[in-house]
């Protein structure tokens, strides 16, 4: 039979256990958040630089710099977006984590509201995701391939 003193020990270690398995679902949150972080830090990086070397509005290439950009422009408000509604999301996790603990220290019935706030975490992950493809997508959009290496590829100067 075992002790009072050793059986709260298991329900407590049972209790971690429990409360501390969302944490994994941090750890992918937060390497997400990272990739965020350095993409959008290119993206200004290149904003800057295009800022820095803008050309007069006569010059040839003024519009490409201008529409570069707004695209630039919407990347950044997208990344931002994405950051802000995946930090959002690993907020609400660990008050899930938080709950989860208290809940089962404390024996209270707060796991359907514990199971409101994971769906939650949830939403906003899938809404920041949204946002980063939304962004992956107008950065592929503008990536150009000079059209001399295009016409020396279909010569068969090009190799692969």
């Amino acid at each position: 039979m075992t002790s009072a003193p050793a059986a709260a020990v298991a329900d407590l270690a049972h209790v971690i256990q429990l409360a501390v398995a969302p944490v994994f679902l941090l750890t992918g949150v937060s390497g997400f958040l990272n990739v965020l972080a350095n993409r959008l830090g290119r993206v200004v990086d290149r904003a800057r630089w295009l800022e820095a070397n803008f050309t007069d509005s006569d010059h040839p290439h003024h519009a490409r710099q201008v529409e570069e950009l707004r695209g630039l422009d919407r990347r950044i408000m997208l990344a931002n977006w994405a950051i802000l509604l995946c930090t959002s999301s690993a907020a609400m996790i660990c008050l899930v984590v938080a709950g989860l603990f208290i809940a089962g220290l404390a024996n209270l019935g707060f796991a359907r509201t514990m199971a409101i706030g994971f769906v939650m975490a949830m939403g906003l992950l899938i809404a920041g995701l949204g946002f980063f493809l939304a962004e992956v997508r107008i950065s592929l959009r503008s990536i150009r391939i000079r059209e001399d290496l295009l016409e020396w590829k279909s010569q068969g100067r090009w190799r692969l």
